[in-house]
């Protein structure tokens, strides 16, 4: 059966043709797209045809997330959110105690949630700690991570759990806080977050593709058909083999609604090596569920200020932040995972880390050259005018979440500095100077909705409307739909497969009752997807989401 979609507006993302009004389906895959009248389309041998009139609705490629966590989004989505309640310490604290009364929860069991911003906090903006946590509850182990992802906060009793005292010794990469009597005070960055994370009791399979459906489901809405997801460490108990049994068991089933890239993060060079060693390498796997590239995460995040930066945080002039791996590490897992044909993305947002992130790749470029690796790194936001030609000169990637601008427009120039702040989230620029960068909202550190992102990225600010970065480094609305879309594709060797409305493509596409090109900058974020399709298939239809 050839599925007709006539009488719309299509963004193919494809430049040679960037608009059409008409494309036909067969099979999961673009067979044609074009304009009208439809006899322009071979139907010489071709079966029976559905017509399917879009009256004029915009349709764009399925939405590419670049970079997210979709196993733990989907977990989350069954914890306690937090990222509606940060006005307060109090309001904080009072969602999660509703959250245990009103579920029931059985003493013993662990509390988890996420999305807590100190930054949002009225009054005093400090980290809760394991006093407040104890407060809510002393018969619950808790554990809240920041909506970073970089730093979180334990109670007493999850603490008791995990064997953390005063006699505990700090891991490398990380710390957690201790007062002055040498007592942990709940408070964990980087590192050290696993300290607590490694407590939590794991989940079985089953419900580890519990957590999948859910946030297939979810991300659908939002006209996602495909991301590049970093999975294996966000259940440590789960283990690698479980995650990808658990996507590979969802794929067999016909339950899968999205097409997963995976960005492969170990603890360490050898866990890596194990990993190859098994054939898990770049491109290995199906359409929809792929291997992608080595990840490794340099340092933290600029709302914790663990971000490793090359001066003093303006705002906090006794740190740099936190280097999570040293040079000599970076130096080994990028030198071993290039030689090795591996792609590689590394989590780098200070400039700090990424002077060693782009010393590491220029050793293993001059030692072992190599045609096309796409190597690149994630979030690159406090650069400088250096990093920017650095990144030119070795063709990196970057991986970019516009969305940020929401938040990080409130704290980067009193986390940097006026000056230093000027450099920073580049992204325009990069894009002019020729360098590949695709979009994405880290989720659930960021919300998914994908229309959020490309509000921000057109209009450089917060989505409230009341701060604005840098304007001149606004995207226009198409190169804001082809970050979400072929440029995404390109950063996974697929642009020959997905990204674009065109002739043997994947049938991945979304549709809008809203022409895109009509509606203000400031209001894209409002706009909501009608319809998702994934293959060919309809995976969402607005007030009626299939399962």
């Amino acid at each position: 059966m050839i599925t007709r979609y006539y009488n719309g507006k299509l963004f193919t993302s494809d430049p040679v043709r960037p608009w059409a009004s008409a494309m036909a389906v067969e099979d999961g895959q673009i067979l044609w797209v074009g304009g009208e009248p439809f006899e322009h389309f071979p139907l010489k041998g071709k079966g029976e045809i559905e017509q399917v009139d879009l009256r004029g609705r915009f349709v764009t490629p399925g939405f590419i997330d670049s970079h997210m966590h979709l196993l733990g989004y989907g977990r989350l989505l069954g914890e306690v959110s937090l990222t509606e309640h940060t006005d307060s310490l109090e309001d904080m604290c009072l969602a999660v105690k509703t959250f245990v009364e009103e579920g029931n929860i059985a003493e013993g069991a662990w509390v988890c949630g996420r999305g807590w911003n100190q930054d949002y906090f009225q009054g005093e903006k400090q980290y809760p700690n394991c006093h407040d946590l104890d407060a809510i509850s002393d018969k619950h182990p808790i554990f809240l991570t920041r909506a970073c992802g970089h730093l979180a906060v334990a109670n007493s009793m999850a603490m008791k759990l995990a064997g953390i005292g005063r006699d505990t010794k700090q891991p490398k990469g990380g710390r957690f806080w201790v007062d002055d009597q040498g007592e942990p005070l709940g408070i964990f960055e980087e590192n050290a977050i696993d300290m607590v994370k490694n407590a939590i009791p794991g989940p079985s399979l089953e419900e580890v593709k519990s957590y999948i459906r859910a946030a297939c489901k979810s991300l659908n809405r939002f006209g996602i058909t495909s991301v590049h997801s970093d999975d294996f460490l966000s259940l440590p108990q789960v283990g690698y083999e479980n995650v990808l049994r658990a996507y590979r068991e969802l794929e067999e089933a016909g339950e899968l609604t999205i097409k997963v890239y995976e960005q492969s993060q170990f603890e360490n060079l050898e866990q890596f090596q194990e990993f190859v060693g098994k054939g898990y390498v770049t491109g290995a796997g199906t359409e929809y569920v792929k291997i992608g590239p080595l990840k490794i995460v340099g340092d933290g995040s600029l709302g914790a200020r663990t971000a490793l930066l090359g001066a003093p945080y303006a705002d906090k002039p006794d740190t740099c932040g936190m280097g999570i791996v040293t040079q000599e590490q970076l130096d080994e897992m990028i030198f071993w995972g290039h030689s090795h044909g591996m792609q590689i993305a590394v989590h780098a947002i200070g400039d700090g880390m990424m002077e060693r992130v782009v010393l590491a790749y220029e050793k293993a470029f001059e030692a072992h050259p190599r045609k096309d690796p796409r190597h690149g790194i994630v979030h690159c936001q406090i650069t400088t005018g250096r990093l920017l030609q650095k990144f030119r000169q070795l063709g990196l990637h970057g991986y970019i979440q516009t969305i940020f601008l929401n938040y990080d427009s409130r704290i980067v120039e009193s986390r940097v500095g006026k000056e230093r702040a000027k450099d920073t989230y580049r992204f325009k620029t990069l894009m002019d100077m020729g360098c590949t960068v695709s979009n994405g909202s880290d989720c659930p550190v960021e919300t998914p909705d994908v229309m959020k992102g490309i509000q921000c990225a057109v209009t450089r600010a917060s989505l409230d409307g009341t701060r604005t970065f840098l304007p001149d480094e606004a995207f226009e609305l198409g190169e804001a739909l082809r970050s979400y879309t072929s440029m995404a594709a390109w950063a996974a060797f697929e642009e020959r497969k997905k990204g674009m409305l065109k002739a043997g493509m994947a049938a991945d596409f979304a549709v809008f009752s809203t022409d895109l090109t009509q509606v203000p900058g400031k209001e894209l974020g409002k706009v909501c997807v009608d319809e998702t399709f994934v293959d060919g298939v309809r995976v969402y239809k607005r007030g009626n989401r299939l399962s």
